[in-house]
This record gives structure tokens, sequence and C-alpha cells, in this order.
């Protein structure tokens, strides 16, 4: 795995070797990218389910302001700071470990509002339920703000819709794919 483009194009970047995680693949994040990437220069980046950090990291490399990186797994948690120290990327970053939606909480409390939040959690668990229902109710995002969630292709992310966010696209992959949205 590699960060893609920007200015730190072409480092390598470490995965967490587990078969449980499942990371984006180059090919996916390079797509998803080529898709946002106007939308990335000088706005704040969540990641959260974040993994090994390697879709920040590549929003920062392509001039995300910041990045703010949400995992409860101490391993990804070691692997992305070893990923951001790495890059050169740490003082735009911050890390947090813990679960992804209880942290929204905590965050809400900075004031800060996101760019484009990215949401990649584990596949048929409904992890990201609890998160659009937090940032439903916070001031982390606004109707500006891309929300794109990452899941398998049987998941139509049902009920979303209904707490205040409409769909934009759906990009499809052989594996999953990239559902975005607002808030309306």
């Amino acid at each position: 795995m590699r960060v893609i483009a920007g200015e730190k194009r072409h480092l390598l970047l470490k995965t967490l070797g587990d078969l449980s995680i499942r990371p984006t693949t180059d090919k996916i994040k390079e797509t998803l990218f080529n898709m946002i990437q106007f939308d990335i220069p000088g706005k704040s980046f969540l990641d959260l389910f974040a993994g090994s950090g390697a879709i920040g990291i590549e929003a920062l490399s392509r001039g995300a302001s910041s990045a703010t990186f949400i995992d409860n797994n101490d391993r990804a948690i070691k692997v992305m700071n070893e990923n951001l120290e790495h890059t050169g990327l740490s003082d735009r970053a911050k890390v947090i470990k813990g679960d992804a939606s209880l942290s929204l909480e905590n965050l809400s409390r900075e004031s800060e509002t996101y760019g484009i939040v990215f949401m990649d959690p584990p596949y048929d668990k409904g992890l990201y339920r609890p998160v659009f229902e937090r940032l439903a109710k916070s001031n982390l995002i606004d109707g500006k703000t891309k929300i794109i969630l990452e899941v398998g292709l049987k998941d139509d992310a049902e009920g979303i819709e209904d707490l205040g966010f409409k769909i934009t696209k759906i990009k499809k992959y052989k594996s999953n794919k990239h559902i975005f949205f607002e808030k309306v």
C-alpha cells in the first residue's frame, strides 16, 4: 500500500497484516480520490474506522489542512502513528483511540466542522448507523460536508436518509462500493 498522489506520493505505508481488516486497495483509493480531488485542498478530513490511516494520509498528501483519525484497535493506532511519522504528516494529524460513534461526541466539543468525512466500518455489522445518528446532531458537519461510506456491495445504507442525509452518488467496485452523502 502506498500514497497515490500529492506531496507524499509513492511513499509506502504499513498495513496491519490482519485478514480481518481489509484495507482499501490502491486502485479503489485512486478512483475515490479522483472523484473528490478538488474538494480536498484546505479542508479538514475525518477518517473513521481509520485502520492504517491510508485514506486520511492520502487526503493530507493531496492538500487537506488537517486530518482526524479514529479507530478502536490498538495495533491500528500504532501502525497509523508509524505511517504518519514516516510520511512526515504527524503535525497536521490528530489520532484518537476509541469507538467512532462515541468519539464524535467528544469531537463536537471542539467545534471544528469537517469538509470531508470518510468511514470504512467492518462490513455487514451496521456500525455506521450510530455514527450517522451522532453526525446528524453534531456541529461536525454542515450542508457542504461530503460524507463517504465504504460498504459491501449488498449494503444499501437503509434508513440513513431518514436521519437527514441524502445520497448524492454511488460508486460500485468488484467487492464493495462508496456511497456519498450530504446533510439536508
